[in-house]
């Protein structure tokens, strides 16, 4: 099956009045709350650094910002930009996954040079002011987190990758994780190939938690695809269909910053349906759609 794109797409487009976000807008959170749609996304001006923008709607295709960021650099450890958020709530506070971008650095262990690219985790209580609460790993390059929406056997669980797979990891706190396994690799020779990346937070069913993820092939061409999760042990991979359930077609999807490029990020459930937001290109933000009951029955009935 493939999402339904909203005929209103894209729904959000770089703002040329606004410096830091005149060239680029991707790769969004949204969450609903209080009745109201919450997008943070990821924002570039003319100097390629990564900034947070704020923008709340209604509907969730016709949007109103702030005119400035409510997350920027602040530190070497994300002075070349803070990128990607994807939002949780989790008993009352909001906790924001990103990954900081910041000057190389050495591995804190072997004194390697590394990446610079370093998956963390901050928290906030009005979606506007957020507290840096540390990272998932250190000294790795490691990206493409995101925070289940409730504790799994009393612990927290996020997604990371570990090039080129999709991993999880177990804490107690946001501030100390462990028990990291790998749970979904690349598949040679199919539209998920060469890298995987989680997208938003899994979606909790009854028949296990629901996944939409990223994958890429030889040819760099970025789709959207579903995994099950159990809902007790989330490491067992219940379900995985072969074919993707969106892939790069409309022309902002396919030329832009990055060409061919559909990255969902975001994948709240209003009402049944599940809304996919997702950075195309690199450049602007797209929705795309399907019944959950749909979508989950057709992971089960392909994977």
């Amino acid at each position: 099956m493939k999402l339904v794109r909203h005929p209103d797409n894209p729904v959000l487009r770089p703002n040329p009045f606004n410096a830091w976000e005149a060239l680029n807008v991707f790769n969004p959170s949204v969450i609903v709350h209080n009745g109201l749609y919450h997008m943070h996304y990821r924002a570039q001006g003319t100097d390629y650094v990564s900034r947070i923008g704020y923008a709340v709607s209604r509907d969730g295709v016709h949007w109103n910002r702030l005119q400035e960021p409510v997350f920027a650099p602040s530190s070497d450890a994300d002075a070349r930009g803070v990128e990607d958020p994807r939002i949780t709530e989790i008993e009352g506070r909001f906790y924001m996954a990103y990954t900081a971008y910041g000057r190389l650095a050495k591995h804190p262990d072997t004194g390697t040079p590394a990446s610079g690219i370093t998956p963390m985790y901050a928290v906030s209580d009005d979606l506007i002011t957020w507290e840096i609460v540390g990272p998932v790993v250190e000294g790795e390059d490691n990206k493409d987190h995101a925070l289940f929406p409730e504790r799994v056997g009393g612990r927290f669980v996020t997604f990371h990758r570990r090039p080129p797979s999709i991993w999880l990891a177990f804490g107690n706190d946001l501030r100390t994780w462990g028990d990291h396994v790998e749970i979904v690799r690349p598949r040679p020779g199919l539209w998920d190939g060469k890298r995987v990346g989680a997208g938003g937070p899994p979606i909790r069913t009854d028949a296990g938690w629901l996944v939409l993820y990223h994958g890429y092939d030889d040819a760099h061409v970025y789709c959207m695809g579903t995994a099950l999760l159990d809902l007790e042990d989330p490491s067992v991979v219940l379900a995985r269909p072969r074919e993707p359930i969106l892939e790069p077609q409309e022309t902002w999807e396919i030329k832009g910053d990055v060409p061919n490029v559909v990255f969902g990020t975001a994948n709240p459930v209003v009402d049944g349906v599940v809304h996919l937001y997702y950075g195309a290109a690199d450049r602007v933000i797209g929705v795309a759609s399907a019944p959950l009951d749909t979508l989950l029955a057709w992971t089960l009935a392909s994977g």
